[in-house]
């Protein structure tokens, strides 16, 4: 696959995420949690970590893009989204061991997510400033206007 096929789906998915972010944001629940400061972060098979950062208040777009990086990565990791993997470990599905991350360490919260695209590019992408819910749905429609496929089992 080329570098360039791959930038592109990631400029596709936050260019998406872009466009849908506002309407969000009109939810007074959701542009409270971190007064309008989202992010979404992305990382490639190769751990290459791209994204983007909303917001007006520079130490809170830091805050939510290192919740958005702690979801991609343990997708990265695992191949697991985030809440399914711990509701997995903690019901003894999977061995926690086997991926090398700490109880203390889970994200916990929805919003992390295996991506697959048709051409075999795969990514781990998550977005965090919002309800996780929402968080999840962000992701789930900018992955799909990307022609993406989240992946929810």
């Amino acid at each position: 696959m080329e570098n360039t096929q791959l930038k592109n789906k990631i400029d596709q998915i936050i260019q998406s995420a872009n466009k849908l972010l506002p309407a969000y944001l009109e939810n007074p629940m959701d542009r409270g949690i971190s007064d309008g400061n989202v992010s979404m972060c992305i990382v490639d098979e190769n751990g290459q970590v791209s994204g983007k950062m909303w917001g007006e208040d520079k130490i809170k777009r830091r805050d939510t893009f290192q919740t958005a990086w702690r979801k991609a990565s343990q997708v990265w990791i695992t191949g697991v989204a985030t809440g399914k993997y711990e509701e997995l470990v903690f019901t003894n599905k999977i061995d926690s061991q086997k991926y090398g991350i700490q109880k203390p360490d889970f994200i916990g919260w929805e919003g992390g997510w295996p991506v697959k695209f048709d051409d075999g590019i795969n990514l781990a992408v998550a977005v965090s400033g919002m309800r996780g819910e929402n968080d999840t749905e962000l992701v789930v429609q900018a992955v799909t206007k990307a022609g993406g496929k989240v992946i929810t089992k």
